[in-house]
């Protein structure tokens, strides 16, 4: 069969190139316009964690503390980690004590001066610098007691008449 002429054949050839394309539009696994991929997580549950350290904190001998209202651990920069309604466990044997529940960060300002009686000397510093602070804002100048005080001038009585 002899050759077609090549005008005929390039036109074939780019229908049927055209055909290809459309049918693998529809395939394809990435560029613009395709969904992302999601990521799938794994969930796992704490209870598994949660069993275990009960399991080795039985092993230690902890003995749940009752009547505890709050628990406060003092950090380093100044902030307190404050738990309210605890559930505290404790060996002394093992020099352990687990405190577990809902904690909050808090600045030792905020709990003052409910906190004074358990501040230690380490924290010594830190109530300093708060009384330091406290001062400087009390001394500041045009500021004070007098602010709350209108200005009523010389005559008393021509103010309680108006």
């Amino acid at each position: 069969m002899p050759p077609k002429p090549a005008a005929t054949s390039s036109k074939e050839v780019e229908e049927a190139r055209a055909k290809m394309k459309a049918r693998f539009d529809a395939v394809r696994t990435g560029g613009p316009g395709t969904a992302r991929r999601t990521k799938r997580s794994k969930h796992t549950s704490h209870a598994a964690d949660d069993k275990q350290l009960q399991a080795q904190l039985k092993r230690l001998g902890v003995n749940s503390i009752p009547g505890i209202e709050e628990a406060n651990m003092f950090m380093e920069n100044g902030s307190v980690i404050h738990f309210s309604g605890p559930k505290v466990q404790a060996s002394v044997s093992a020099n352990t004590y687990v405190i577990s529940g809902h904690s909050e960060t808090k600045r030792l300002e905020e709990l003052l001066p409910g906190i004074i009686n358990q501040l230690g000397p380490d924290n010594l510093m830190n109530l300093k610098r708060i009384a330091e602070t406290f001062t400087a804002e009390s001394n500041k100048p045009g500021e004070g007691a007098d602010e709350d005080i209108p200005d009523i001038g010389d005559n008393f009585e021509d103010v309680s008449n108006k």
